[in-house]
C-alpha cells in the first residue's frame, strides 16, 4: 500500500451528489462500507491477475451514509493491488472457468507494488482530477 500526500484529505463533500459525479468518471463507492465510513475507489491499470486501484477513503462527518446529503470528510488516499488468479478453476462444479473470475477472493490483497514513483505519481495525478468533482 502506498500513501499519498495530496490536498484532499480534511475536505468535506455532499456524499450523493460527490458519488453521482464520481461514479461518471469510472468511480465506485468501495464495497467495505459502513454507515460512518467508505471508500471511492478507481482502477489505475489492470494487466492479467493484478489490478493497482486508486482508494480515497473518508470518514461521515454528518449524517448516515445511505443518505443523499450526508457530509463526508476524506482521509489519506492510497494505491494497493490486488492479485487474483487466472488460471482455469480447477473446481468442477464452478460455472466460472476461464481467465478470470471477477468474483473471486484476491491471492493477495496488499500485493507488493513495483515501481512505486510511477503509482504514487499516477495517484496523486488521479487526486487531483477528483478535487475537481468537489467545485
Amino acid at each position: 500500500m502506498l500513501e499519498l500526500d495530496t490536498n484532499i484529505e480534511g475536505k468535506l463533500a455532499s456524499f450523493g451528489v460527490l458519488r453521482d459525479k464520481a461514479v461518471n468518471h469510472g468511480y465506485h463507492f468501495g464495497g467495505g462500507w459502513d454507515y460512518h465510513q467508505g471508500s471511492f475507489d478507481s482502477i489505475l491499470h489492470r494487466e492479467g491477475g493484478e489490478t493497482i486501484y486508486l482508494r480515497v477513503p473518508f470518514d461521515v462527518y454528518e449524517g448516515e451514509l445511505d443518505d443523499y446529503q450526508t457530509s463526508i470528510k476524506f482521509k489519506k488516499p492510497y494505491v494497493i493491488k490486488h492479485v487474483v488468479n487466472t488460471g482455469l478453476d480447477k473446481d468442477s462444479s464452478s460455472l466460472v472457468s476461464g481467465s478470470f473470475n471477477q468474483f473471486q477472493e484476491p491471492l493477495d490483497r496488499d500485493a507488493q507494488i513495483r515501481d512505486k514513483s510511477r503509482w504514487e505519481t499516477a495517484g496523486e495525478f488521479a487526486i487531483e482530477e477528483f478535487l475537481e468533482f468537489l467545485e
